[in-house]
């Protein structure tokens, strides 16, 4: 028989663990830490020790505009500075705060203010919090009983962002993702399972040849999770776009009549609200109109454009987004919540689980004392996952959706204000007007401002990687060039940090021209 259980307050608790007869004491040099427990006496310090020099030189240190971006070593210097390999013995904590403290001074600073490369930036003060919250508490999200709190913080958050699309009350369902790019693979799994729900158990064989559309200048996950999922990435045609980059609706409908024509089915329609080079946006609406027409699944991959949602002044960017099948919406872009923080939407109820679910009877009896449609895992092709909304959660609660709507205003200011700069500026030249906070340019040094436009397209394109060899290595700013169909290397200045200001966008300006000038 079981003894009563008395639950100790923490004062006894601490007693309890004093008085115990296992030593909890230092550890001798030489003897290995191999318990997988904190302890006061052998961690706090370390730990307190390692928190202080991550606030000095990550947090604060590493977001000031007095310090580089990045401090660059080539891949065969860094093992030499950076002892990467593991060991037999143990390290003391002297060497892992060593440690700590190289880590953080020879990576990027992603949240530096200078820092604009990629779709990241940034160090939200509350989502960090969350993010290490989260990383004490340890959670796996897949049942109510292992993660009450979270279970429930996931479902009032995904039914926020539902309402926020658009959805009446909130309906329909959700998942957080490991990342956009699986969030665009729930969705080609959806709208297949869906057409086509005998797949889950016969496989590909029980399924006509499938095709997906998205637009040029789509996301390539699109592509790959279609390879992934066994669609196969020829069966992703890729439809015309306009010169702002966006899918040119006249043209699907030809794409779909000739996929029909050779007797495929058409399976979806992915289409883009802020498109990674660029930043356009598909025109939703007359996209749902024409997939309701022809009964094909809309998603739309707004990984990138849908923190515009927030903004009372951007939101029409996303016109039509509430007619979609299911959105991709990834916080940790455009709202700076930290990574990874990504959601798959869908209206579809029930859809998730059907697709997805195993009823495995180690995880999800149907015995359980508390009401079992808390137990979101099934709907999940993963199993062990983290509660990714903690961070999102934290930073919502700290600024209110007005202050979410802030943050993005600000960003698109910033943008027009960066355009402002360069429109005129003698050797800049704006590629498009931005409809995102995505500034696609070129900057001409004075030795070639003479050059016919094919010698200038050459000595442009292969100026780029040049002029990004010298930012990294003087670690002033990065700023990320790429070709785009056709067209020679140019620079996308890409902002989500409401931390910038008007100086910082002269600097970028100023900076780009005294990397370039002697060129």
């Amino acid at each position: 028989m079981l003894k009563s259980f008395s639950p100790l307050s923490y004062e006894q608790h601490e007693e309890a663990v004093v008085e115990s007869d296992e030593d909890f004491g230092q550890i001798d040099a030489g003897q290995t830490d191999f318990q997988s427990l904190p302890d006061r006496v052998k961690h706090e310090k370390f730990i307190r020790d390692a928190l202080e020099i991550i606030l000095r030189e990550a947090v604060f240190e590493g977001t000031s505009r007095k310090s580089h971006v990045v401090e660059w070593v080539e891949p065969k210097a860094l093992p030499s500075i950076i002892d990467f390999p593991a060991r037999s013995s143990g390290e003391c904590h002297e060497d892992l705060l060593r440690h700590v403290a190289a880590v953080i001074r020879y990576s990027v600073k992603t949240g530096h203010p200078h820092f604009v490369n990629q779709l990241y930036s940034s160090v939200d003060p509350y989502g960090l919090v969350g993010q290490w919250l989260t990383d004490a508490l340890n959670p796996s999200v897949y049942t109510y009983e292992v993660s009450p709190v979270f279970s429930l913080m996931e479902e009032a958050v995904l039914r926020d962002m539902r309402l926020i699309l658009g959805w009446q009350d909130g309906d329909g369902d959700g998942i957080f993702c490991p990342g956009g790019s699986m969030a665009n693979g729930y969705a080609i799994n959806l709208a297949r399972h869906r057409m086509f729900p005998a797949i889950k158990e016969k496989g590909l064989a029980s399924v006509p040849k499938l095709v997906i559309f998205t637009s040029e200048d789509a996301h390539y996950s699109v592509k790959k999770l279609a390879a992934f999922l066994g669609i196969g990435s020829e069966n992703v045609r890729a439809v015309e776009v306009d010169e702002r980059g966006k899918m040119r609706v006249e043209e699907l409908e030809r794409a779909l009549s000739e996929v029909e024509a050779e007797g495929a089915f058409p399976l979806m329609v992915s289409a883009t609200a802020g498109t990674t080079v660029l930043g356009a946006f598909d025109p939703v609406r007359e996209l749902a109109a024409l997939c309701r027409r022809r009964g094909i699944w809309l998603h739309v991959d707004a990984a990138w454009g849908g923190g515009a949602l927030l903004s009372r002044k951007q939101r029409p960017l996303l016109d039509g987004v509430e007619l979609a099948d299911s959105v991709t919406w990834n916080p940790h872009k455009l709202l700076a919540a930290p990574q990874q923080c990504s959601t798959l939407l869908t209206r579809h109820k029930g859809l998730l689980q059907s697709a997805h679910g195993s009823q495995a009877t180690y995880l999800f009896q149907k015995d359980k004392f508390y009401d079992t449609s808390y137990d979101s895992g099934d709907k999940h092709v993963q199993c062990g996952r983290r509660a990714d909304v903690l961070k999102f959660w934290l930073m919502w609660k700290a600024k209110g959706t007005e202050g979410l709507e802030r943050h993005v205003d600000k960003l698109f200011e910033l943008s027009k204000y960066f355009v402002g700069l360069i429109r005129h500026r003698l050797g800049w030249k704006l590629l498009l007007e931005p409809e995102c906070t995505n500034v696609c340019f070129r900057y001409v040094p004075p030795s070639k401002r003479h050059l016919n436009d094919e010698e200038l397209s050459k000595a442009l394109h292969n100026m780029a990687p040049i002029i990004k060899s010298r930012m990294v290595k003087k670690g002033s700013m990065l700023i990320t060039y790429q070709p785009l169909r056709g067209q020679p290397n140019f620079f996308r200045l890409v902002l989500q940090n409401s931390g910038l200001t008007e100086a910082d966008m002269h600097f970028f300006v100023e900076e780009i021209e005294r990397l370039s000038d002697d060129l």
